[in-house]
């Protein structure tokens, strides 16, 4: 890690969706947790492999019966799921709607589902985890029971105790604190969003926090990518979409393969540690390493005739 600049002027940023501009953590562990559950998986240790990387990639190692032909559908099921979850607590007092149910989507009549869009980070230890909740959760479905069931009423029951869980905990996707005011500062055509997310998945995070998805959003369900981070295709496709070189470019992440496929990528990279503590982070490659967006301010200025964006990282104490 480089010593702080009092400012890098640079013509272009380019980010990361979840973990950078929103927080979906608790619905995507919780979507994880389903799938770790359903393929007979330690959930933290299926939660950690995923983060940072393309859904397509994680549904290709854990589910790998799954067809080529079949893995649009497969990862738009599968965030659907994650977007459930982030939307069930504030919608249990209405008509929720039907827990998505596919092949690839439910851990019942399936042999696994699996598959992720970003967002690993350590399950905390101060709290149920959600293989805790969820086994809770079926063990009362169970005893307000008396009757012996079949295993079709046993899969209902399933079902209604997976949706018991979801309600039960509010997973909201939620704006990480600086990113408006950074998003504000910055010219339209100036920033991209490039994300191990599909688009089902980024837009849905997005559009929930009020955040206006840019022209240039580089999901991982984006024919042109020949691969996904930690190589630098999502971040060099998107500098090429801006018009930017890549080394003129900031790019702002929050995962191990993200910071990687930022260094990779040429770009100057600002490390978040808004979903892993920074010794997780720290030997990534990283230029800077802030707790999150508030320490840095960006301006645009004209510098030799064209505008450009000034970073400029706060001075404060050192976050975990």
């Amino acid at each position: 890690m480089l010593p702080l600049p009092p400012s890098m002027p640079m013509p272009s940023s380019l980010t990361w969706h979840d973990g950078t501009l929103t927080d979906s953590i608790a619905a995507v562990e919780a979507a994880w947790g389903k799938v770790a559950k359903d393929i007979g998986r330690d959930p933290v240790e299926v939660i950690s492999a995923t983060h940072g990387k393309r859904a397509i990639d994680n549904l290709a190692q854990f589910k790998p019966s799954l067809k080529e032909h079949e893995m649009d559908n497969a990862v738009a099921e599968f965030e659907e799921t994650i977007l459930y979850y982030a939307d069930a607590f504030h919608r249990r007092a209405t008509s929720l709607s039907s827990f998505p149910s596919s092949d690839v989507s439910t851990p019942y009549g399936s042999n696994g589902s699996s598959s992720a869009s970003s967002r690993a980070s350590s399950l905390s230890l101060s709290r149920p985890t959600f293989a805790t909740r969820l086994s809770e959760a079926i063990i009362a479905r169970a005893m307000a029971s008396t009757a012996v069931i079949d295993e079709d009423e046993l899969d209902e029951d399933l079902d209604s105790a997976w949706k018991v869980e979801a309600e039960s905990v509010d997973r909201s996707v939620r704006i990480l604190p600086g990113v408006q005011r950074m998003l504000e500062s910055i010219p339209k055509g100036r920033y991209a969003v490039a994300t191990s997310g599909a688009k089902t998945y980024a837009y849905g995070c997005m559009t929930r926090v009020g955040i206006t998805p840019p022209e240039i959003t580089i999901t991982a369900d984006d024919k042109r990518l020949k691969a996904g981070k930690p190589a630098p295709d999502p971040f060099l496709l998107a500098a090429e979409c801006l018009g930017f070189d890549p080394k003129k470019c900031v790019v702002v992440e929050d995962s191990p393969s993200g910071i990687r496929a930022g260094v990779a990528s040429g770009a100057t990279v600002i490390a978040v540690c808004t979903s892993h503590e920074r010794e997780q982070i720290a030997n990534c490659g990283a230029h800077y390493i802030v707790g999150n967006l508030e320490r840095v301010r960006c301006e645009a200025v004209r510098m030799e005739g064209e505008v450009r964006l000034r970073f400029q990282i706060d001075p404060g104490r050192e976050e975990n």
